[in-house]
């Protein structure tokens, strides 16, 4: 006899992933079930799994598990709708969270409408570094790298509909000068302090969306000089605003968190053999 697991999927801008309270529901080896769950036509169907947890440090836990099974860092979508899970399903009554996450403790300060959370703001903490990439020949564009706790490649062009990102994506994502892969994100600046932004993440491919690639391409624009401290990023899934904050260093993000339904499903479900 196998024991049902209870799940919330949610996306924030079209990033979806499936939602697990591991106080109520522990996961055993969560990769396979990220792999196995994440599976539209098999399984739930998400960019992947997100684990909500205890902390020592932090008021909840996050851990976020890629549709290949391999785990990330960061997921800045992700850390919004973790803050509406844990408020509207009544885990606390905090409008401003501390989430422990693999890349640091980040704070959430969550937007309230009625009982509804409409919206999140994370403190992203500081882009961690950035660089410069030329490829050469190869490919002839130049790049910038943003570290947002995972990293980002980022590469303004001047009409992204031209660019092949199934095709693209996954050639910079294991290109050989990023061992450990990397996320890419192309972008067009298409008005003032507005971008246009599409994304292919490590270990999920094209996404609807990314909160930390919308991060590094804002730090990116304004590095660039392309944009200034405050920028709209739209992508597939929707738009998010970040602000790089000058007194303190950090990035805020502020986007839309979205429930899509509630559902159960089987521990061993599709386990990958």
């Amino acid at each position: 006899m196998t024991n049902a697991i209870k799940f919330t999927k949610m996306h924030g801008a079209g990033n979806d992933y499936i939602y697990v309270d591991t106080t109520r529901y522990p996961i055993a080896d969560p990769e396979k079930k990220a792999i196995a769950w994440s599976r539209f036509h098999t399984g739930i169907g998400s960019d992947g799994l997100i684990l909500i947890g205890t902390s020592d440090k932090a008021d909840f836990s996050m851990r976020i598990f890629n549709a290949d099974g391999s785990e990330a860092m960061m997921c800045g979508n992700g850390s919004r709708c973790v803050g509406k899970y844990v408020y509207e399903y009544g885990l606390t009554d905090k409008t401003e969270i501390t989430l422990d996450t693999l890349s640091g403790i980040k704070i959430l300060k969550l937007h309230i409408n009625g009982k509804t959370v409409s919206a999140v703001t994370v403190d992203m903490g500081s882009p961690l570094e950035t660089g410069e990439v030329c490829f050469g020949k190869e490919y002839p564009f130049r790049s910038t790298q943003v570290s947002m706790g995972n990293p980002h490649l980022v590469t303004f062009v001047e009409d992204i509909s031209q660019i092949d990102l199934p095709k693209i994506g996954p050639e910079l994502e294991k290109y050989h000068l990023f061992p450990d892969r990397t996320n890419v994100e192309f972008a067009q600046v298409i008005g003032k302090d507005t971008i246009r932004m599409r994304v292919w993440e490590r270990g999920s491919g094209i996404t609807q969306a990314c909160g930390t690639g919308a991060c590094a391409t804002a730090v990116a624009a304004c590095i660039n000089g392309l944009a200034g401290r405050k920028s709209d990023i739209i992508m597939d899934g929707g738009t998010v605003t970040i602000e790089w904050e000058e007194a303190s260093g950090h990035i805020l993000m502020t986007g839309p968190a979205t429930k899509v339904f509630d559902g159960e499903i089987e521990a061993d479900n599709g386990q990958p053999k």
